[in-house]
């Protein structure tokens, strides 16, 4: 029997939109990553129509990571002003001309600026999500939220290997296949702009059961926590969760964004990987990562189903999970055999993935109100690693002739990743 809109009965099943908002945020943040490691696919053609050297190319690397580390807190300050929805479809269009202009570039100086384009107007898109994650999400189910959310980032990576290659090889060169990523990416944005709302209330398929799980969930959460309203980031700068949370962010993009941007550097340069086995090598390391960080979502929420507290489950999973990734990092520079390093490294990115669940803490630290603002705080931090790792890699890599040093700096990031993943406090929102 059909219900009128805004009607219910205790037969009425909720309705499950809150997950196609996050399914279609799953593909906003793939082709994210699909269009910011463009760059790193192309990049053997790049350096040899441009002659750059290696310190030129982690300047090119890294120019995408400085306005995107800088435009992060007015980001979350927009989110939390003016919501979610707005933001993530303006920068999604924004972002997918940026990549189309970057075909045009006629020399390094003009394809690092392109990148710094890309870089300021992707900037709100992962902070925005935490905040639909607060927004929409029950807290029983905000694990799997985080990570089907930032699950993107390496099925972006590893389709945009393929996907990049294969353009790439379709169209003949670097340039058109940029501009067709970029149309993609804006037609993307204009379905994100459609389909999401800031409220479940606000959404027209959302009937009044689903809405109802949501804002049940919402006020026991707010009851338990016992404060709530908007608050000033400098009221959190005294917390030491807070910091941890700043640290295991800037931990964990040492590693992937030195994976993301190198990576396919490193295998053409010391393993002999053409540009159609790097795609393919691509495909296989961050595909691990993506079903890896799918997998530690689900574990997360099903023990914590089950009882257990916040600080057992994150800090078992999240400790865990930084003790394999520094030991597979240990391996790859130890072992020289070109497929046991894709497996290594694939090894690396199922459990350094798992860390996605940090998107749920900027929630639970400060509410639904601050999420926007915590969560842009945490991805300015892992983006100071994002301005450096390429950068002192292309350095090390540059002074030194090889990779070795640069692996053991991953080393050191999964390290501080681990220690300030176990340092967090999971279970109470910040007096702040």
């Amino acid at each position: 029997m059909t219900q009128a809109p805004g009607k219910t009965t205790t037969r009425t099943r909720p309705t499950r939109v809150r997950w196609k908002i996050f399914l279609l945020l799953l593909a906003v943040v793939t082709i994210n990553y699909v269009d910011r490691g463009s760059i790193s696919v192309a990049l053997p053609m790049i350096k040899k129509e441009f002659g750059l050297s290696e310190e030129v190319t982690g300047v090119l690397l890294a120019a995408f990571f400085w306005t995107y580390a800088l435009m992060q807190l007015p980001s979350g300050w927009l989110i939390d002003r003016f919501g979610p929805r707005r933001v993530v479809g303006s920068s999604c269009i924004a972002w997918g001309a940026a990549t189309a202009l970057t075909a045009t570039a006629p020399g390094p100086g003009a394809l690092i600026g392109m990148r710094a384009l890309m870089g300021a107007t992707e900037a709100p898109v992962m902070p925005a999500g935490g905040k639909l994650n607060a927004l929409w999400m029950p807290l029983r189910e905000r694990g799997r939220g985080a990570v089907i959310l930032d699950a993107g980032a390496p099925l972006g990576a590893g389709i945009g290997g393929i996907a990049i290659a294969g353009l790439i090889a379709w169209t003949g060169g670097w340039r058109p296949a940029f501009v067709i990523a970029g149309a993609v990416t804006v037609l993307m944005g204009v379905a994100a702009w459609w389909y999401i709302r800031d409220n479940p209330r606000q959404h027209p398929s959302v009937n009044d059961a689903e809405a109802t799980v949501i804002e049940t969930s919402h006020e026991e959460e707010d009851a338990a926590a016992g404060n709530s309203g908007r608050r000033p980031l400098r009221n959190y700068l005294k917390f030491r969760s807070f910091w941890a949370m700043c640290l295991a962010w800037l931990g964990f993009n040492g590693v992937f964004y030195g994976l993301l941007t190198w990576g396919p550097l490193y295998l053409s340069e010391t393993k002999g990987f053409d540009i159609k086995t790097i795609g393919w090598s691509t495909l296989v390391i961050f595909g691990a990562g993506f079903v890896g960080e799918l997998i530690g979502g689900s574990l997360a929420d099903w023990w914590r189903a089950r009882g257990r507290s916040a600080n057992t489950v994150m800090r078992a999973l999240l400790g865990v999970a930084g003790v394999i990734v520094v030991a597979g990092l240990v391996g790859v520079t130890l072992v020289p055999d070109p497929i046991a390093a894709v497996v290594l490294l694939s090894t690396v990115l199922f459990f350094l993935r798992w860390v996605g669940l940090m998107w749920s803490v900027p929630s639970l630290l400060g509410g639904r109100e601050n999420a926007g603002t915590l969560g842009a705080a945490m991805n300015l931090s892992g983006n100071i690693a994002g301005i450096l790792t390429p950068m002192l890699v292309g350095f090390i890599v540059g002074a030194t002739g090889n990779y070795t040093f640069a692996l053991l700096y991953f080393i050191g990031a999964g390290l501080i990743m681990t220690a300030s993943v176990l340092a967090l406090d999971y279970t109470k929102r910040l007096p702040a």
